[in-house]
């Protein structure tokens, strides 16, 4: 067995921005992995929140001896980036060795016409409201959110819900709040229909939401990776969001999607600013998931090609990109 890793950047369509920064490109890692007759693929995100570069990660796969087995992969490797792209390629090595589809291996229904989110990227009110305009007629929005002061948060969220009064709206803070602005928050997201507020707090502080009672469902993002505490944090949050660079790959996160759903928690499959090849071994949890957010590709320049297709706010998935 060979593994290969390669460093690509891929430019954004415009300065995506959250509450801990922007950014212009999308920095990935591909990884290939070979035998005699078949190659498999993979794609993460070096994410820089949980300490990650690109550097560190190809050094950790080019230096991987094995054992190329899914299920042993988190017995010697930390769930994160390089992680993810070893799993995803293994998985994509596995469905062309046996001809077999990976949703198939998986045990999990093929997703077709997936409705995912489109992230509205943290701006001005006026810049949030013209972006929202522009996309109204999608199905699902979500809202970056938490930086500068809660006051001028609900003001852009006003001015999203103004723009594009029919669609759903779910918000992301990225841990930009403390208890007291969730608390001021919640009405302003009564009042504008928010189905979801994701990760108000920082990781570290969920026990301050033991006993808050929130009208509106919140989400952890930051606050879960592979899994590890979500007893811990159960009674915080009504959903977790599943990103495959945070889980460690796609095995990892389908043992994850079915842990959270016996708790009778939502799942929500999320993703970083990538191309296709990330997002295709995601869809595969989207039968577990109550919010698809895999708008990776469209906040690209350009894509992969072949990429998935993306019909406004409809998803297909495809084996001509992975699986």
């Amino acid at each position: 067995m060979n593994v290969y890793a390669e460093t690509q950047e891929w430019p954004i369509a415009r300065p995506f921005t959250i509450s801990r920064g922007t950014k212009h490109t999308a920095d990935v890692v591909m990884v290939t992995v070979t035998d005699d007759a078949y190659r498999g693929r993979g794609e993460c995100v070096p994410y820089a929140r949980y300490g990650e570069t690109t550097e560190d990660v190809v050094r950790t796969i080019e230096g991987f001896r094995g054992p190329f087995d899914r299920a042993a992969l988190a017995d010697v490797l930390p769930a994160g980036a390089a992680r993810n792209a070893l799993d995803c390629a293994l998985w994509d090595l596995a469905a062309k060795r046996g001809g077999r589809a990976a949703w198939k291996l998986a045990g999990v229904p093929r997703p077709v016409d997936v409705v995912t989110a489109l992230t509205v990227s943290l701006d001005s009110p006026e810049s949030m409201g013209q972006r929202a305009r522009a996309a109204r007629d999608r199905a699902l929005l979500k809202v970056k959110l938490g930086r500068d002061s809660v006051h001028l948060d609900i003001e852009r969220l006003r001015a999203v819900r103004t723009h594009a009064p029919r669609a759903r709206l779910v918000v992301d803070v990225n841990e930009g709040w403390s208890l007291s602005d969730l608390e001021t928050f919640v009405p302003a997201a009564l009042e504008t229909g928010v189905e979801m507020i994701e990760q108000p707090l920082a990781e570290g502080a969920d026990a301050k939401l033991a006993g808050f009672r929130s009208p509106v469902p919140l989400c952890a993002d930051e606050s879960i990776r592979d899994g590890a505490n979500l007893a811990a944090i159960a009674g915080c949050y009504q959903a977790v969001n599943i990103k495959l660079d945070k889980t460690g790959g796609l095995t990892s996160a389908l043992a994850l999607a079915r842990q959270a759903r016996a708790r009778n928690m939502a799942v929500v499959v999320g993703c970083m600013v990538s191309t296709s090849l990330s997002m295709a071994p995601a869809l595969l949890l989207s039968g577990f998931a109550s919010f698809v957010d895999l708008d990776g590709p469209q906040l690209l320049a350009r894509d992969r090609d072949p990429g998935l297709e993306y019909n406004g706010s409809r998803l297909s998935f495809s084996e001509r990109v992975w699986g």
